[in-house]
């Protein structure tokens, strides 16, 4: 089984321990190539681009052209630690003992627009750059269309022992990945919470569920879509009644 998530805008490049020995990025030349784009803009541009204010603007401008090859343990840190959004806070790493890391690192994968593609114990330096951002590399007018085939390949070789695949990543980001070629069942999980009589995705709650569900998984060793049912982390419960064989509901 493989998890597909989102990266987050919030980043912690602050020391923590590490559980698991760092690694390199796979797409690392893909990723210069990229930031050989990015970093040609002014904040100007950035700020248009991306539509940032004019301090965050700066701030990625300094990132960009601080970037470089190759990522040292000094300068970079593991992404999984890295990230600090909903979906991470809710995932509970610090929790994570040595066996639940080891597990994240065979299973999880997590989607970005400078990278490509991450293991949790991937090295990276900060940056921003969304997977929608319409930024032209080369012949191709913008990300999706520059990591769709490299991807997408990718991920199928990673996916040739597995029985499934679990989305848990944004639409922005799985849009990257070409599902028709995906020979599994891609297996997604949908948060609906109760309000006003309604039950229906509340975008804030329902990325701190992909978290949540995250650690379920990680903690709990799942190797099934049976298991993957039995998820109850701040009282969301299954429901058989909504759900298809490929997207489970979950509802709270």
């Amino acid at each position: 089984m493989k998890i597909l998530v989102s990266p987050a805008k919030k980043l912690d490049l602050s020391d923590e321990n590490y559980s698991l020995e760092s690694t390199d990025s796979i797409f690392l030349k893909q990723s210069e190539t990229i930031m050989n784009s990015l970093s040609s803009l002014s904040v100007l541009e950035i700020s248009k681009l991306m539509k940032l204010s004019s301090n965050l603007s700066i701030l990625n401008y300094e990132r960009n052209k601080n970037w470089k090859l190759p990522i040292s343990k000094k300068e970079g840190k593991q992404a999984l630690l890295s990230f600090k959004g909903e979906v991470y806070q809710s995932m509970k790493i610090g929790q994570f003992n040595t066996s639940d890391f080891e597990f994240a690192n065979q299973n999880l994968r997590i989607l970005s627009g400078l990278y490509g593609i991450l293991r949790p114990s991937d090295l990276i330096l900060p940056y921003r750059l969304e997977m929608g951002t319409k930024l032209q590399i080369g012949k191709d007018k913008n990300l999706y269309s520059f990591w769709k085939e490299i991807l997408t390949n990718h991920l199928l070789e990673e996916l040739k022992q597995e029985p499934f695949l679990v989305n848990l990543a944004s639409d922005e980001y799985f849009k990257v990945i070409d599902k028709n070629k995906i020979p599994i069942p891609v297996i997604t999980p949908i948060f609906k919470d109760t309000k006003n009589g309604k039950v229906k995705v509340i975008s804030f709650f329902a990325k701190k569920a992909r978290g949540e569900m995250c650690n379920f998984i990680i903690t709990n060793k799942i190797k099934s879509v049976e298991q993957l049912k039995l998820f109850n982390n701040n009282n969301y419960q299954f429901s058989n009644k909504e759900s298809t064989d490929l997207n489970l509901v979950f509802i709270r």
